[in-house]
């Protein structure tokens, strides 16, 4: 059974800093690509950040230069480092595993979502 547990949410003020992590079960991690999506109440459901096997990243443009994807092959897991947080990053965030790295869709297994606010 795929298992994908997210942690590290939470309320923070604009221009704060939250770590999401992602650990996951049930899949060959190291050979999936996982990624992090996000969905802002009203809005479609976008991708954020991605990262391969080998560790090459790809992020959406407003967050580059703000977060900071990472993964441990050795304990199953993928980080979401959210630095310089905006209210505009506000939503429920997703991981991912198995995404297609072309066309960004997302693959069969996803997170229960943890809330990110960003509010002062």
């Amino acid at each position: 059974q795929v298992q994908l547990v997210e942690s590290g949410g939470g309320l923070v003020q604009p221009g704060g800093s939250l770590r999401l992590s992602c650990a996951a079960s049930g899949i060959i991690f190291r050979l999936n690509v996982m990624g992090w999506y996000r969905q802002a109440p009203g809005k479609q459901r976008e991708l954020v950040a991605a990262i391969t096997s080998g560790g090459t990243t790809n992020y959406t443009d407003s967050v580059k230069g703000r977060f900071t994807i990472s993964r441990d092959n050795a304990k199953n897991t993928v980080y979401l480092q959210m630095n310089s947080l905006r209210p505009e990053d506000t939503a429920v965030y997703y991981c991912n595993a198995g995404l297609s790295w072309t066309t960004k869709r997302g693959g069969a297994y996803w997170g229960q979502g943890t809330q990110v606010t960003v509010s002062s």
